[in-house]
């Protein structure tokens, strides 16, 4: 079987569009806060889904609301968390410990024996991250919290996503980056205030949407539909390991050796997860 380079060439672009989008993110928050740059992503996305896809030429019922907002809303609050989480923590262990949502929505469904060691990967790796020690290496505890509360939100965001996905299709990302910029722009303006509407700090949010958001998504819908599950999922976990480089040649994050150890095992278990799910599912 030929090696899919383009599709594979594909999510790694993303990966490395949306890391390095997201560490120049980090340049706005002196200006705007992690809240308003928040706003920048969300809102100038939504404006780009929604001129791309126009899901207004769709006949909308009231019956859809509850599951759109609840999608929306899971949306906001997720990417607002993580940038509130990477305002404190480094960007490559804020993804990690993003990770443990999608990590526990994949191992809650299954009753494996083998996936008792990716959990007890996952855990020993929060134990390193998490600061429980009291030493110089501990991460500011509210970025850390903010870090749980995003992959909590992502968890939330698998969940509903694939109910919009399967009721509308395409059109389910547009209308919930409209929640979710509903949902994040009162915090935005909250902090920011009228800075918020500074031209040049808005047209430098609109180049983080288009790196961080328009571009990675294009490419990881291409690798998606060209690449099987199961190497889709194991590449995806390549993520945080992405998020710490980019992070330290964008922002000269440095991290201890006990931080790369504890990225490492998250990585592992979401890796091996991702592997022997797709060992199972291919069996049906």
């Amino acid at each position: 079987m030929r090696f899919p380079f383009l599709p594979v060439a594909a999510l790694l672009g993303s990966l490395i569009t949306l890391c390095v989008g997201t560490s120049l993110a980090k340049g706005l928050f002196p200006l705007v806060g992690a809240q308003g740059t928040s706003t920048y992503r969300i809102v100038f996305s939504m404006l780009i889904l929604m001129a791309f896809w126009r899901p207004w030429r769709r006949a909308w019922q009231w019956s859809d609301a509850p599951l759109l907002l609840l999608f929306g809303a899971t949306l906001g609050l997720m990417n607002l968390l993580f940038y509130s989480a990477i305002e404190t923590i480094p960007f490559g262990l804020a993804v990690a410990i993003e990770f443990t949502g999608p990590l526990a929505v994949a191992l809650w469904s299954s009753k494996k024996p083998l996936d008792f060691v990716w959990i007890v990967l996952a855990v020993l790796g929060l134990a390193l991250i998490l600061p429980l020690t009291g030493s110089a290496q501990d991460l500011h505890p509210q970025g850390v919290a903010f870090a749980l509360g995003a992959g909590f939100c992502w968890a939330l965001y698998i969940v509903f996503g694939q109910r919009v996905a399967f009721q509308y299709g395409a059109l389910a990302t547009p209308m919930g980056m409209l929640v979710a910029a509903i949902v994040v722009t009162p915090a935005g303006l909250w902090v920011a205030g009228s800075s918020l509407f500074n031209a040049q700090w808005m047209l430098a949010g609109l180049g983080v949407a288009l790196v961080s958001s328009a571009v990675p998504y294009s490419l990881e819908m291409y690798a998606l539909k060209h690449l099987p599950k199961q190497s889709f999922s194991i590449l995806l976990s390549l993520e945080p390991a992405v998020g710490a480089l980019a992070g330290w040649l964008v922002l000269s994050e440095q991290l201890s050796t006990q931080q790369l150890c504890a990225m490492g095992l998250i990585m592992a278990a979401c890796i091996g997860s991702a592997a022997t799910s797709g060992k199972d599912s291919a069996s049906h």
